[in-house]
């Protein structure tokens, strides 16, 4: 068995938290032109990545960060359900006794909340947040700390992510993504960088199972 190690995104992949914040950005910032794009465009970032995006397209007098503060009260208050087949998926690599890291954007205490309330936190060997790293995905930062943490190669690691931002960050991280769809669905460049694509979590299990073997 090749040694390998996966690396895993929060936000869409295991738990179904995108819509969530799409959602609630069209609830409280609906009256902006193109909302719902924007927050697209926003998938995958961290808060300080986010507020880059929403600024350069309604300018500097928009008032992200009471919009901000909304959403993310308005989303973490409410229970977040998992992605199909996401417990299933680091039960079988924990059996299997592959390293497995998260890679969020996400703030660590939201993390740690949000995984601690799913009763994933324990499946995880290290988890690296968006507030322990200097720069967003698309950066690799965030996936070369994960794969130094876990003390394996980046060219080791896969990477499961939802996001162009999330792709492109693993591929410049010199690793494999592994782009399991949830809002976006992939374009040419972005199957380009992935070594596969999946519908579910369910057969990236399986393409996980084929290289245990």
């Amino acid at each position: 068995m090749s040694e390998f190690a996966v690396i895993f995104d929060m936000d869409g992949v295991l738990l179904d938290s995108e819509r969530a914040y799409i959602d609630a950005y069209m609830r409280f910032a609906s009256g902006y032109e193109d909302i719902k794009a924007t927050t697209l465009a926003c998938i995958g970032a961290n808060g300080a990545k986010t507020r880059e995006i929403f600024l350069g397209k309604y300018g500097e007098d928009f008032p992200f960060d009471s919009y901000y503060r909304q959403v993310t009260s308005f989303v973490r208050s409410h229970p977040v359900p998992l992605k199909p087949y996401a417990e299933e998926i680091l039960i079988f690599l924990s059996e299997n006794h592959i390293p497995i890291a998260l890679a969020s954007s996400t703030n660590s205490a939201a993390v740690h909340r949000m995984l601690d309330t799913a009763g994933l936190t324990g499946y995880f060997d290290r988890l690296i947040c968006g507030d322990m790293v200097s720069h967003s995905k698309p950066h690799p930062e965030i996936f070369l700390a994960a794969a130094q943490a876990l003390g394996i190669a980046p060219a080791s690691c896969m990477v499961v992510e939802d996001s162009y931002n999330g792709i492109r960050g693993a591929a410049a991280a010199g690793m494999h993504p592994l782009m399991v769809p949830d809002i976006v669905q992939p374009d040419d460049e972005i199957r380009a960088l992935c070594d596969g694509v999946f519908p579910t979590l369910y057969e990236a299990q399986e393409y996980f199972f084929e290289r245990i073997l």
